[in-house]
């Protein structure tokens, strides 16, 4: 593979390792750098994390915590009933049930190696197995059920470090006129929107149309329709099938790849161009932060989320800047924000009178925090935000 490196982020936390204790003994960082490969289109991380050290039985992310992907999630498992009725669904990356739990008159089977959320599926009665995907699981998993007519992975597939296995486990586990599913950020809407806190440990890929396209040439899978979401700041659903399989190859294919051939994704120079914005974008996020600090004004942070960890740690924002974070996500109250060591609190706690200013850790979920927040904003609280670009909301 033809790696170039594009971007480098500095020395990063584990995003999921949020601190018992404000000054830890020893705490692992690594370096994030993000390359471009020039033959299949793919960026990737240049150094994976081991991912024994992301996911595991502390693992803090709750999907269902969020009003918007549970929305989200609802939607889409009734227009998966109506637009295919599947009678079998595998899920890689079930996380706390959150899409599975709507699928409760059929065989629907997770794979989560958190344990910590595999069991709680596994008490809503979904058979979840608490380990990584790859062949061997795969294998065990088909022996026992058969193929699946429907699998489904949000937000994973990007995580697996060995793409080829993962698609080969996926090849062997989806029936000859079964539908795969894939949804993850955007890497055409990261470089629209320079939100390049999507790069971090988790994030071993940031996918292209062309990169899949590209990955898929070599199997017997194509994909034959996409969709955009809004989810996790622009997300695209990808769906696949197995070239046997007689559907209907859309439109939206060919006009998503054009679009990003259009956008200069298939050249080096258009992520050097990137990575040059997202420097200036560091330094303007610095300067708003120094400004209001210079006048007094108190900051806190809305939304301790993994991108986060990113954007504090590459721009060197801590408690100098930002008094405290505020997270509706009970196991990283009480905490501290790794890399930077900020105090999370409950949002009972959080924006009192005293609070001029809110940096959207959560940007993506901008709409539901500014409907849940309309006291805070009458009362003249502002949200500071660094996509598309820093500026005070």
């Amino acid at each position: 593979m033809a790696k170039i490196e594009f971007l480098n982020l500095g020395k990063q936390p584990i995003t999921n390792n949020f601190l018992n204790n404000p000054k830890p003994k020893k705490e692992f960082f690594y370096n994030l750098k993000v390359t471009f490969d020039e033959k299949s289109k793919i960026v990737s991380l240049s150094n994976f994390v081991q991912p024994e050290k992301m996911f595991n039985e502390t693992y803090a992310h709750r999907a269902s915590m969020s009003k918007t992907m549970l929305l989200s999630n609802y939607k889409l498992s009734n227009y998966i009933k109506k637009r295919f009725a599947p009678r079998s669904i595998l899920e890689i990356g079930s996380n706390d049930g959150i899409f599975l739990k709507n699928f409760n008159n059929i065989l629907s089977i997770g794979v989560e190696p958190c344990k910590n959320l595999a069991l709680i599926t596994d008490e809503m009665g979904i058979k979840t197995y608490s380990n990584f995907w790859d062949i061997n699981l795969a294998k065990k998993i088909v022996n026992k059920y058969n193929a699946f007519e429907f699998i489904y992975s949000a937000n994973t597939i990007s995580h697996i470090h060995n793409l080829k296995e993962t698609i080969s486990a996926v090849e062997m586990s989806l029936s000859d006129n079964g539908i795969f599913v894939i949804e993850d950020p955007s890497l055409l809407e990261v470089l629209k929107k320079i939100s390049y806190d999507q790069f971090y440990d988790e994030h071993a890929y940031v996918f292209s149309i062309l990169g899949i396209f590209n990955l898929l040439s070599e199997t017997e899978l194509e994909i034959f329709d996409i969709q955009k979401t809004s989810t996790h700041g622009g997300s695209q659903r990808i769906y696949i099938k197995k070239k046997k399989n007689k559907i209907n190859i859309s439109q939206k294919v060919n006009n998503a790849i054009k679009s990003e051939l259009d956008f200069g994704m298939s050249k080096y120079e258009t992520y050097k161009k990137f990575a040059k914005k997202v420097e200036s974008s560091k330094k303007k996020l610095i300067n708003i932060f120094e400004n209001l600090k210079k006048n007094k004004k108190k900051i806190i942070g809305y939304g301790a989320t993994y991108k986060s960890a990113t954007v504090l740690n590459y721009c060197g924002i801590n408690t100098k800047y930002i008094d405290y974070f505020v997270d509706t996500t009970e196991t990283k109250q009480g905490k501290y924000t790794p890399g930077t060591h900020i105090p999370i609190i409950k949002p009972s706690e959080a924006l009192d009178s005293s609070v001029d200013y809110a940096f959207l850790g959560a940007w993506n979920f901008k709409k539901e925090i500014f409907s849940k927040e309309k006291k805070f904003i009458k009362r003249g609280g502002k949200f500071i935000t660094h996509v598309p670009t820093p500026r005070i909301i």
